[in-house]
């Protein structure tokens, strides 16, 4: 069964200030697009076909170049949508709150150590902030289109949050400016869908 670009719960300029509305159409139309069109032929006629992505990407041979790339970019972008939202921003609660003093100390340094996972990435990639089993939370980096889910890539565990600092991500509005870019992103984060994933995998 082919996979299918999901569609957005919000209109392409939703987002802004913090995400302008080029970039929505772009990313969402033509990398993410492409990213699913690529997946359904690397998959095409294999066993890989019958499989979710997740399962995909958990098993993955990481020499599988096509599935790799394709099959990261299709699942890093269908989580990043549903992170963001136009009523987004603010601080999280309850038990993901309390997770995050718990694993970082406080929700400031908790921004501080993703802000500079995703500043310090070089090149392309995606900052992440993982649950592991127990309700533990931890901050990684990953390379191009890498994610926890894949083995040995990053920290593991199961992936809640999402950071895309590919510069196609934020170029048309911030050029090089990519920390004002993650300044930004805090703006829109859905913390009512990320806390929801921490409770379904805690």
């Amino acid at each position: 069964m082919a996979f299918e670009l999901p569609s957005l719960n919000y209109s392409f300029d939703a987002l802004e200030p913090h995400i302008d509305t080029k970039t929505m159409q772009i990313h969402h139309g033509k990398h993410h697009a492409g990213y699913t069109n690529n997946l359904n032929n690397a998959i095409k006629g294999t066993d890989l076909e019958t499989m979710s992505i997740e399962t995909i990407l958990a098993e993955l041979n990481l020499n599988n170049t096509a599935v790799r790339n394709n099959g990261g970019g299709f699942f890093n972008h269908s989580l990043f949508w549903n992170i963001m939202s136009p009523n987004g921003g603010g601080v999280p609660s309850g038990d993901l709150a309390s997770a995050i003093n718990d694993s970082f100390g406080s929700f400031d340094e908790f921004k501080s150590a993703f802000s500079k996972a995703a500043g310090t990435r070089f090149g392309s990639g995606w900052a992440w902030l993982c649950v592991h089993p127990g309700g533990k939370l931890e901050i990684c980096s990953t390379p191009n289109q890498d994610n926890p889910l894949m083995k040995g890539v990053g920290c593991g565990g199961q992936p809640i949050l999402g950071l895309d600092v590919w510069e196609h991500a934020y170029y048309l509005n911030y050029q090089n400016r990519r920390p004002d870019y993650i300044s930004g992103f805090f703006n829109v984060i859905n913390w009512g869908f990320v806390s929801k994933l921490y409770s379904e995998n805690s």
